[in-house]
This record gives C-alpha cells, structure tokens and sequence, in this order.
C-alpha cells in the first residue's frame, strides 16, 4: 500500500495537501509539473442552525479552508443525523456530523431507523464529544420524570433527525409510543422553543452538548424542568446510549444533578473521498481543537486519546494513517 511517507519518499516528490503529489524531475530547467488542479469543493453537512452540529460545522469549514491549500469547503444546514447520511451516502455531501445511534442504524441498514439499505458508503474520520439526551419541560406541565410525558404536548425534534430517532428509541425501552403523547410536534430546536414560550407545548427532547443556547434561552425566559431519564430505561437501549449526570446549574433553576443519557457524536466522510484529502481534514480537526471549542464550549470533548471510541463504521483509509502515525488502531 503506498502511504503518505512513502509518497514523500520519492524523490523529488512534493505533497500538496488535498492534491495529488507533484513529482518534479530536477533542476529548474526540464522541471515537469501537474497543471493546477480544480478546487475540491466540500460540503460539510450539520444539522438546524439552533444546535451545535451547525456552529462545530462552520468552525471546521473555516479550519478546512486556512489549511488544506485547493478547497473550497461550505456548510449545509440540515434535519440532522439520518438525512445527512443519507444525502452523503448519495453524493450529496462530503463530511457530516452524526450521532452515534444513527450511524449505527445507517451501516445496518434500518428501515425502521429511516435507512432503506445498508449504508456501506460511509466511513469514519473521527469520534468527537459526546451530546445529553436533555428532556427539557416547563415548570407548569408537572413533568419529572421521562414516563410523565404520557398526555403532554413534546417536540421530539425534526422528522427523520437523529434528535427524533432517539426519542423513538427511548419511548420504546420505555414501553411507550407517540400515541401516547397528548400532542406532538417534529420541530428543530429554535422553532420548539418560540411554542414552549408560547405555552404551546410542554416539554422537548433536545440530543446536543450542554449549554445549548435555545434551551438557555428558555431557561432564561420562565422555570424550566431538565427531566430525568431512569438509568433502567437507558441500561435497556444499551450501546450506543450510556448513562449519564447533567450536573447541577447547567441551566438557570436546575438545583440538581439529573440522571440522563448520553450518545457519542461522529465525523464521517464517504469511502471514495482522496485518501490525502481525508488525512489532511483529520489532522486539521486535531490540530484546531482550541478553534472548534470558541465556536461551542461541548468541543471541547474533542480529544485525540478517544478519536476511535466505539466507531460503529469502519475508517476512511486517510484517517487511518494519520492515527497509525500517532499509535492509535482500530480493529476493523
């Protein structure tokens, strides 16, 4: 296999990032080169403008583009997880933020989870943090506890978004379904929140860091509940959800620590992106970690000590080198 150092060990050879290498044959007169090569344009798809997925996404595209010299990156807002494996697994997008339950369900290839084939396209460049599943409801509707949803008015996120997908998850290992809901709404973050003020709807489940700005925004306009997620009904769903606390003081008039549940984000690409061009975007993510976080505090959970953890895909082969060269593996 020929390998990014095994490239530089040509002689004569130069590596433009995201290009293919120029090989030059000598002095000045007689130099042979490559004509230059088209910008390689790369849509980064995010998820609504309310949630993180958006802000990490135009930080990267930022980063992209101060670094890997002949790309032309752009930032797609979009329903979130599933429609961006999907628009990806088509051609439509060359790097997409995903949580870890809908990528799972893409290589599966579950109909039910919206995927109608394997998705066997898609191929990881790198685990990111990991978001709350935050049940957030107003004081007023008497909701503490997931189960107390029966009868309310809930926002389970955008149709066919990973948002949604996970509600569907945690009403099933709940015993539960949308029927019984006294009312629901498939809306993104910003759109909930403008009905939650309006006593329109009782709660919302929201899948993203802490600190998200619409449900800071609601906790600054009247009382808030964050709502609990019994670790019963997170051991039943299992991996990729684990039990997790969103401490205290998170949000205005949270007093408390509050079980909850915790889901792994990812960045993946397409199996047929240049391999130097994946490597050079990887490098580039971990190299602007201090970047990505002045876009949103939850980057911070970007470490390169657990870039591989639980990688449900296998990786695109340009990451792989860049992790060989820092000693890291992954058994697929």
């Amino acid at each position: 296999m020929v390998t990014r150092r095994s490239l530089l060990a040509l002689p004569g050879a130069a590596l433009v990032p995201g290009t293919a290498f120029v090989a030059t044959a000598g002095g000045a007169s007689g130099a042979l080169a490559k004509p230059p090569q088209p910008h390689r344009f790369i849509n980064i798809l995010t998820a609504g403008t309310g949630g993180i997925f958006y802000p990490l996404g135009g930080a990267l595209s930022t980063i992209i583009a101060a670094r890997i010299a002949g790309t032309r990156p752009s930032v797609q807002s979009t329903r979130g997880s599933v429609e961006n494996l999907n628009l990806m697994h088509q051609g439509r997008g060359e790097v997409a933020f995903v949580q870890g339950d809908a990528l799972a369900f893409a290589w599966a290839g579950n109909k039910e989870a919206g995927f109608t084939s394997k998705l066997d396209k898609v191929r990881g460049i790198a685990a990111l943090y990991s978001s709350f599943i935050q049940v957030i409801a107003t004081k007023e509707s008497g909701i503490n506890t997931f189960t107390q949803l029966k009868g309310k008015r809930l926002s389970v996120g955008a149709k066919r978004s990973g948002t949604e997908l996970t509600t569907r998850t945690l009403f099933k290992a709940a015993g539960m379904t949308y029927q019984d809901l006294g009312e629901i709404a498939y809306l993104p973050f910003d759109e909930t929140v403008d009905l939650m003020k309006n006593r329109e709807l009782d709660a919302t489940l929201q899948t993203a860091g802490l600190g998200v700005p619409v449900i800071r925004e609601l906790a600054n306009s009247f009382s808030i509940v964050v709502v609990e997620i019994p670790p019963a009904i997170v051991d039943k769903v299992g991996r990729p959800y684990v039990r997790a606390v969103i401490p205290k003081g998170s949000y205005r008039g949270q007093d408390d620590d509050v079980q909850a549940a915790g889901l792994p984000n990812y960045l993946v690409t397409r199996a047929d992106m240049p391999d130097e061009l994946v490597y050079d975007i990887t490098k580039a993510l971990f190299d602007s970690t201090a970047e990505l976080t002045a876009a949103h505090p939850a980057a911070a959970g970007i470490q390169l000590e657990q870039a591989l953890g639980g990688m449900p895909v296998p990786l695109h082969p340009g990451a792989r080198l860049f992790y060989k060269e820092k000693g890291m593996t992954q058994d697929r």
